[in-house]
């Protein structure tokens, strides 16, 4: 039996009221999860059911599913439960397929990659 200090006390009770409720967790890595919880430990590991990844690029979105998901602890940003009351997305936001945000994900890489490069190319001209 391992020895919990009392922060790890009040992770577990603060998570214990997440149970079986549809949750929102913000990874590291800024991948949003979505699944109902269904386990945790001390270390904010988690097991998700259910669980997609809503992808967002620009108005576009995709829920990819997941099914049952294995979330490490340390690489958790934030945890807020669903209200399934409300409307999740603003309505100017189009459901697409897994194919097409992919498509959009790497379109939208490609112009992030393209801007750092054109601004490296014009670090020579001192604009301030």
């Amino acid at each position: 039996m391992s020895w919990a200090g009392p922060e790890d006390i009040y992770l577990s009770t603060s998570l214990a009221s997440y149970l079986d409720r549809k949750l929102l967790v913000l990874l590291r890595d800024s991948r949003k999860l979505m699944g109902t919880l269904r386990s945790f430990d001390q270390f904010a590991n988690a097991v998700l059911e259910g669980a997609c990844e809503r992808v967002i690029v620009g108005d576009l979105y995709c829920d990819i599913p997941l099914g049952l998901y294995v979330i490490r602890g340390e690489n958790v940003v934030l945890i807020g439960e669903l209200d399934l009351e409300r409307e999740e997305l603003p309505p100017r936001m189009t459901c697409v397929s897994v194919a097409e945000i992919r498509r959009a994900q790497k379109a939208e890489r490609e112009a992030t990659d393209l801007k750092g490069t054109m601004r490296k190319r014009m670090e020579f001209l001192d604009l301030d």
